[in-house]
């Protein structure tokens, strides 16, 4: 049975995009001194955990997501060492830190991927996945081939520069050069991966964030085998470091928990309905003027999944939005977002705020695609800190990806003394969220009865003895609520509402949260 870190039960995450948040050396490139710059700023939000994008060697094809060196900080970054500093540094604050890791594949330019492409046998001639011959394609998996002295095509996983990493295959069609996950090669790539784990761990790293996790396997039916591999890893890791944490990508929360994950996000993305309903569907719940939402597309999925993770003591992970998502801000207003904020920080689950989004920063449309983000890049512009030049990112003539022009009206410095502020909200927010022992992201969860799909949502949460009870009406109409135990001990509220004769009338755009 894996550990189950005692710390993720009042974890509120902050994902950094490194290179997009704050340049000191003047390069127009982010950098791990402009973390530990903004640490305290993080921490006065009220987060108490950092995910961070890939920081490792790269030649940024994929923006770091594909790896030369596991073991090295890459130099636009900084250096191990000031790395192995801003772990210290953030955990003088009580401050987690996640690394970002590519378990699936590496740069076709990393050390490991150009020893396997020579002839002659050696360490890593099985690190990747090879065909016997040139003439061979990869069977139902993309492949590159031509530019080797080795004559084989070898497999990818996203980009054609990042070949695939030998996990082996759940169904071996071809035995010539695929193979299962208990042969040597695929086992040679789980110890390789556990090394880097463990080196990390062992520097003051938390956790990671494991991209594409549910992918290593290749022909994996129902990923059994990836389930395995993980299962693997995980045993050694959680034998040394109990308290480490991993969140997955993966979005199945009944498939990445049992493999040993802490954590799955549900992903806001156009593969799935279920999580994009709240926010960024044609009618997304917490749109104000929308007459037709479906709260219930989301609530049905997240009770069983939610439900799932705590039998095992484990989580999913509600977001903002990430790096690979459009800004959550191009389907919701400040207002709106003050709403999904709310619910996002008060039902179970460890919530993930995507930098940027504590302000309402905008997708800015029509970028040319850099480092290979493309439609993604509008949502990877760098941090607007304040009205200055470049909104306070860099001090160099431009930046590696074009500041929004936006930034004059939307920085932080702008909302950080405005009580009325998105930023001020969170704030409060955030406040109550870690102060409230019921709004620990293991409290007990009870939704209360909707009367329609699209009406006002009130829910209890409960650990130790102390309720609360959350009521938010993103509607036009106000809504009550009956037969449901009552207080006037407001923690946090937004419009308003009444309580009359043990009824609680919730009036149009209004939330309250009560402490019962």
């Amino acid at each position: 049975m894996y550990t189950h870190p005692e710390w993720l039960k009042k974890a509120c995450f902050y994902e950094i995009y490194p290179q997009s948040f704050l340049d000191t050396n003047g390069d127009g490139i982010g950098d791990l001194a402009g973390i530990i710059k903004k640490l305290d700023y993080i921490k006065s939000l009220g987060f108490n955990a950092l995910w961070i994008n890939p920081i490792f060697e790269s030649p940024f094809y994929d923006a770091g997501y594909d790896v030369t060196d596991f073991y090295k900080v890459a130099k636009r970054y900084g250096t191990n060492e000031l790395c192995y500093t801003l772990f210290s540094e953030c955990h003088k604050r009580g401050i987690k830190v996640l690394l970002d890791l590519v378990p699936g594949h590496t740069s076709i330019e990393s050390k490991w991927f150009k020893e396997s492409c020579d002839n002659d046998h050696n360490e890593f001639s099985d690190r990747y996945i090879w065909t016997k011959s040139v003439w061979d394609a990869t069977e139902d998996i993309p492949c590159i081939r031509g530019f080797t002295k080795r004559s084989g095509s070898v497999a990818t996983n996203f980009f054609s520069i990042q070949p695939a990493l030998n996990y082996g295959f759940g169904e071996v069609k071809n035995p010539s050069y695929e193979e299962k996950i208990t042969d040597k090669g695929p086992q040679k790539t789980i110890q390789s991966m556990i090394d880097v784990i463990l080196f990390w761990l062992d520097k003051g790293c938390d956790g990671f964030r494991c991209d594409m996790a549910g992918w290593l396997v290749k022909r994996d039916a129902f990923c059994a085998d990836t389930i395995k591999v993980w299962q693997q890893i995980f045993s050694s890791v959680k034998e040394k470091y109990p308290e480490s944490a991993f969140v997955s990508e993966w979005n199945d929360p009944e498939k990445s928990l049992l493999a040993g994950f802490n954590m799955d996000f549900l992903l806001q993305d156009g593969y799935t309905k279920y999580n994009n309903a709240m926010t960024r569907s044609d009618k997304p719940y917490f749109r104000f003027t929308e007459k037709d939402s479906n709260a219930l597309t989301f609530l049905d999925h997240f009770e069983i999944v939610q439900s799932f993770g705590k039998e095992r003591q484990d989580y999913v992970s509600m977001i903002s939005g990430n790096h690979d998502t459009d800004r959550i801000k191009k389907w919701l207003t400040d207002e709106e977002l003050k709403f999904y904020y709310t619910f996002m920080y008060t039902i179970p689950n460890v919530p993930f705020m995507y930098y940027g989004d504590e302000i309402g920063m905008n997708y800015l449309d029509n970028l040319e695609s850099v480092e290979g983000g493309y439609q993604r890049t509008g949502t990877r512009t760098p941090m607007q800190w304040n009205s200055a030049s470049k909104a306070g990112f860099t001090k160099a003539n431009s930046s590696y990806i074009k500041v929004n022009p936006d930034y004059r009206k939307i920085n932080v410095e702008k909302q950080e003394n405005k009580d009325s502020s998105l930023l001020s909200f969170v704030k409060k927010l955030l406040s109550c969220k870690n102060r409230e022992i019921a709004l620990d992201n293991d409290a007990s969860f009870k939704l209360l009865p909707l009367k329609r799909k699209d009406s006002a949502l009130a829910y209890i949460r409960e650990k130790e003895g102390q309720k609360v009870l959350v009521v938010i009406n993103p509607r036009l109409e106000e809504e009550t609520f009956e037969n449901i135990a009552v207080s006037n001990d407001v923690l946090l509220q937004i419009g308003s509402f009444k309580i009359d004769s043990g009824k609680l009338v919730i009036s149009p755009k209004s939330l309250v949260i009560l402490k019962l």
